[in-house]
């Protein structure tokens, strides 16, 4: 199973912006489906947005035109990039991953958390 580890998360000011990491035990490029996910406090995980191993990606529509994902398969890495914060996006932020499209979802790790207040 893929081991996946969290960074980068912090406290920015509303508007401002945080790039995540996550680094992945195994190549990048061939497993099936990567993605970020949150939680804020008191609220259920959400899906925030995957990337297929054909860059194919899928956004929550609460952050569609603020955040990108992507992956640098070459650095076994996934990022996701966050412009235009709001105060809602505060939240422990996940990745994951299927590593075959039969594959359920890998562990879950620590996170990373990212505030947004001013």
């Amino acid at each position: 199973q893929v081991q996946l580890v969290e960074s980068g998360g912090g406290l920015v000011q509303p508007g401002g912006s945080l790039r995540l990491s996550c680094a992945a035990s195994q190549r990048t490029f061939s497993i099936y489906l990567m993605g970020w996910y949150r939680q804020a406090p008191g609220k259920q995980r959400e899906l925030v947005a995957t990337i297929s191993s054909g860059g194919t990606t899928d956004y929550a529509d609460s952050v569609k035109g603020r955040f990108t994902i992507s992956r640098a398969n070459g650095k076994n890495t996934m990022y996701l990039q966050m412009n235009s914060l709001k105060p809602e996006d505060t939240a422990v932020y996940y990745c994951n991953a299927r590593l075959y499209s039969y594959s359920t979802l890998a562990s879950w790790g620590q996170g990373t958390q990212v505030s947004v207040s001013s």
